[in-house]
């Protein structure tokens, strides 16, 4: 090496220390193209940093320090003071919602688990007749659900007014399983609006775009048992309570559950104040065989 050589390169033991990270870190990063070094001796394997590294990996450091993933460092330390620092600003954000969740979720297993939820539910039942629903299906997590459901009903609602003959009944969400806030509770959910005239529907999803392209399919008739929630009710989790209220309710009344569970949205969400009710959430119920 030169003597500039020796003045730029340090050892990756030295970087490790000024960086505030392990050598082990630095390999990981190394590998991933994170913090590659800037010459490795062909023999040895030794690493050797440029002393111009240094401020990029501590930023990665400090970024670790968040536990956002490595890709999505990579992302930030690629882009410009400004865009960065956005960036953080985005992903803290839904670290900062995903914890709200979170607390809230452990605020209710708290009262559940010691019996001082007192919220009682009036449940009743309804039959729906058979219909044709327009749908948009979707894998995610409950933290993304405040954004999508009204998004893809307003998308369906859209078509159905426009090209589809109208909407013949209450939009709707199904869950085809479950939903929480792991990466292993993602869903499917389905977003489904009634139309009025079928064939046109399915003449419309045929010839939609691809990005979101709907789905046409028949619901059966089915008899529904529900409670009713106000707009300060909805939002997951504080609306597990009128979940489990209905589920109670269906085996107390010697019923089996007929089919995805359901929130059906019969009100104007926007203009709806929090004390209204906006929402029944709502299970397929059969008589049990004895």
């Amino acid at each position: 090496m030169s003597l500039v050589d020796d003045v730029e390169l340090i050892t990756i033991g030295e970087f490790a220390a000024r960086s505030r990270l392990s050598p082990k870190a630095l390999r990981l990063y190394g590998r991933l193209g994170l913090l590659a070094p800037d010459r490795v001796d062909a023999a040895t394997g030794y690493r050797w940093y440029r002393t111009g590294q240094v401020e990029r990996a501590r930023l990665v450091a400090l970024l670790r320090q968040l536990d956002m993933p490595l890709a999505r460092i990579a992302e930030v330390v690629a882009l410009p003071g400004e865009r960065a620092a956005a960036e953080v600003a985005a992903y803290w954000s839904a670290v900062e919602e995903r914890h709200a969740v979170r607390s809230a979720v452990a605020a209710h297993l708290r009262a559940l688990l010691s019996g001082r939820s007192t919220h009682m539910y009036d449940v009743r039942t309804m039959d729906v007749p058979e219909q044709a629903v327009l749908t948009e299906r979707r894998h995610l997590l409950a933290d993304q659900l405040p954004t999508w459901i009204p998004a893809a009903l307003g998308r369906l609602t859209a078509a159905a007014t426009g090209e589809c003959g109208g909407v013949a009944a209450a939009p709707f969400v199904a869950y085809l399983a479950e939903i929480g806030l792991d990466s292993e509770s993602d869903g499917p959910a389905e977003a489904c609006v009634p139309v009025a005239d079928p064939a046109a529907a399915r003449a419309y999803a045929a010839a939609a775009p691809r990005e979101h392209r709907p789905t046409v399919r028949v619901e059966p008739a089915r008899r529904l048992a529900y409670v009713r929630i106000t707009k300060a009710e909805v939002g997951y989790p504080r609306l597990l309570a009128a979940y489990a209220a209905v589920e109670e309710w269906i085996a107390a009344q010697g019923l089996t559950v007929a089919g995805p569970c359901r929130e059906v949205y019969f009100a104007r969400w926007d203009t709806a104040a929090a004390t209204d009710e906006v929402c029944d959430i709502a299970f397929p119920v059969r008589r049990t065989l004895p």
